[in-house]
């Protein structure tokens, strides 16, 4: 009986994540939405022993971490596939358990994504990830940010880092001329953006509203770049 219900449960997850795909007008194939119902099996097993998310609950990590880094893909793709000579790069700084970038690997496989954290567990859990999920695209660097050297990203991204200010400072510079500092927030940081433009190189280019299923409340990209970049 109990392995009907786990079944059953793991099939109303399989056809929650296909609404969202749809939702999200994300095209894929069903080893990727296979790679996204393993991952965040993985997730919430290492979890347990490692504490690699505050949120405990499946069905909670389903929305608030699954659905809310495929909200990402489209827009970041839509910059990416703009560079046709070269493998495009995303760099997911502060990624803790590879959010968004193990999902931004999975449904981006044309696109190299390095995951950066100061958490060694955390980045044994995405290089792990990478081997489980069969991700060559997919790697992970157990540092601070400021202290590697200059990765050269199209995009450098966050979820959950730091403050707009602090974010273009310290993950700026691994960004390439002409890319963008992407950053998800909930609310349009107003007081944040001000920092950034008085405090940094950097200035916000567009703040766009992000649409997450089943998410109530609101979320955003900011993006930026370069002050005298177009």
């Amino acid at each position: 009986m109990s392995s009907i219900g786990h079944a059953t449960a793991k099939a109303s997850t399989s056809e929650r994540l296909l609404r969202a795909l749809e939702i999200l007008r994300l095209k894929s194939q069903p080893s990727q939405q296979a790679a996204l119902l393993e991952y965040l099996s993985q997730l919430m097993r290492w979890n347990k022993t490692y504490n690699l998310t505050a949120i405990r609950d499946p069905d909670q990590a389903l929305v608030h971490h699954i659905f809310d880094s495929l909200s990402l893909v489209a827009p970041l793709s839509r910059v990416l596939s703009l560079n046709q000579t070269e493998t495009p790069t995303v760099v997911d700084v502060g990624s803790g358990g590879g959010l968004p970038g193990v999902i931004l690997a999975i449904m981006l496989p044309n696109v190299r994504v390095t995951c950066v954290d100061a958490v060694e567990k955390k980045t044994m859990f995405v290089r792990q990830m990478a081997g489980v999920l069969a991700l060559p695209n997919l790697s992970a660097q157990h540092a601070r940010i400021e202290t590697l050297e200059l990765l050269q990203s199209t995009l450098v991204t966050s979820r959950a880092f730091a403050s707009l200010q602090d974010f273009a400072q310290l993950a700026g510079p691994h960004v390439r001329e002409g890319g963008y500092l992407v950053a998800m927030k909930g609310r349009e940081p107003t007081e944040e953006l001000t920092a950034l433009q008085a405090h940094t190189a950097w200035s916000a280019q567009a703040i766009e509203p992000l649409t997450v299923p089943e998410f109530e409340g609101q979320r955003c990209l900011v993006w930026m770049q370069r002050k005298g970049n177009t």
